[in-house]
């Protein structure tokens, strides 16, 4: 009964010369990869110990049935390779990838998430340019909907160009209102002329290649953290107006009179820093952008996120350069038509250390500008400090530093030491963050 079973199964031979039915209903094992019932059974009764079966031999008994897996169906399908790390890479950033109108931005964009060159080795590409480049034509051709046109290069406007030439007029207006006026009047004067400038130099950073919101500049990045360096850059300047008299008082044992608004009165007022400083907010404007169109232009042209910072370094450097010329050139001017003595170290370091905190700032870079800030103001108001302490009972060692520089290199060596190790420190700074292909990209909102 077990024969007539077994010539009953499908598939089953009915003699040792029988034809293999199951070459024309299932498709070979052999070129499957899936095992058929028999090689089933040879392999569980080869398990026990028990011989193989001969073609047409009966078992004698039911073999129990197996549930095995069907592996031959895992098998007939492809094994397939490793997950499209490009694919990951754009899963990670899609936003970045959807909204970027060149691959320029995405490649500024991954290096501001720490892809290097380096890391798109990993991704089988040479740079992040070209790992952009695949990433940008991936989305071109998934999206439906046509992309932005790309951002044009920033634009000289109107209003800012005549914002940034305010706090110099308004400036210069009361600097001759002060020397053309005596007692009260004079104080009120200054006290006018000191809010007008500062309010005109708000507006001034508010638009334009100065301010972090303007459309026509980078920035600023995602994630920087905010300072604030209103409070110390105010300070930095009312020291250059008043520090030096009030330290050459202090040391003198005074002062004893409220300043007199000249530079030679008993509280001496140098006026000519400020002033210069003041008319330079234009060339600072000017060479911001400046620096902000070359800086684009190279971004275009560079192949590789090297390239583009040897490129861009030599920039950084000619900026600072170009404004420092313009400073120094006010500077004179101011000097001879204010009749006061010349303090070119002073007033340099000055405005070279406020160049390249407004430089980073404009950039999303202001944290460093707002410590080497804080840090400066600090050393400019500890010098003070120690002068008046050191006329408390056994505290007069405390005015020997300030006192020795003076004596050494006059009252303006203690801002000017101070200024010029912040600034070098800013400068260092700049030289590696300005260089970044993401210090360059466009604005969200400029798009």
């Amino acid at each position: 009964m077990n024969d007539v079973g077994a010539r009953g199964r499908p598939g089953t031979p009915t003699g040792p010369g029988a034809p293999d039915a199951r070459s024309e209903k299932e498709p070979d094992p052999a070129t499957t990869g899936s095992p058929g019932p028999e090689a089933a059974a040879e392999r569980a009764k080869a398990a026990d110990g028990t011989p193989p079966l001969e073609p047409g031999q009966s078992t004698g008994h039911k073999a129990p049935v197996r549930h095995e897996p069907d592996t031959g169906r895992k098998a007939s399908t492809p094994r397939r390779g490793a997950a499209d790390p490009v694919k990951a890479l754009m899963h990670r950033h899609r936003e970045l990838c959807a909204r970027a109108v060149d691959p320029l931005e995405i490649a500024a964009g991954l290096e501001a998430h720490g892809i290097t060159d380096r890391t798109a080795a990993r991704f089988r590409h040479r740079d992040v340019f070209s790992l952009a480049e695949e990433m940008y034509a991936r989305v071109s051709r998934d999206g439906d909907a046509p992309l932005p046109a790309a951002p044009a290069a920033p634009r000289v406007r109107a209003d800012w160009a005549l914002l940034t030439l305010l706090p110099g007029a308004l400036c210069a207006a009361a600097v001759t209102a002060v020397h053309l006026t005596h007692g009260q009047a004079r104080l009120l004067a200054a006290t006018a002329g000191a809010l007008a400038v500062a309010l005109a130099l708000r507006a001034a950073l508010r638009r334009g290649p100065l301010s972090r919101t303007g459309a026509d500049r980078p920035g600023p990045r995602p994630g920087a953290a905010n300072g604030r360096t209103a409070p110390w850059t105010v300070w930095l300047v009312a020291y250059s107006l008043l520090g030096n008299g009030l330290l050459l008082g202090a040391l003198a044992g005074g002062p004893d009179t409220l300043p007199t608004g000249t530079a030679d009165g008993p509280w001496p007022v140098t006026a000519a820093p400020v002033l210069a400083l003041a008319l330079a907010c234009a060339p600072a404007a000017w060479t911001a952008h400046l620096f902000t169109a070359r800086a684009r232009r190279r971004l275009a042209a560079s192949r590789g996120l090297e390239d583009f910072a040897a490129a861009v370094r030599p920039l950084v450097l000619g900026t600072i350069a170009l404004f420092l010329g313009a400073l120094a050139a006010l500077l004179t001017l101011c000097t001879a038509l204010l009749d006061e003595p010349a303090a070119p170290a002073e007033a340099l370091t000055l405005g070279a250390l406020l160049f390249l905190a407004r430089l980073l700032t404009t950039h999303g870079f202001t944290y460093a500008p707002a410590v080497v800030l804080t840090a400066t103001a600090t050393a400019e108001a500890a010098a003070l400090a120690t002068v008046f302490a050191s006329r408390l009972p056994g505290l007069g060692f405390l005015a020997t530093p300030a006192e020795t520089l003076v004596t050494t290199w006059g009252a303006g060596s203690v801002p000017t030491l101070a200024c010029g190790a912040a600034a070098m420190a800013l400068l260092v700074h700049t030289t590696r963050k300005l260089t970044r292909a993401s210090a360059h990209a466009p604005p969200e909102h400029a798009r």
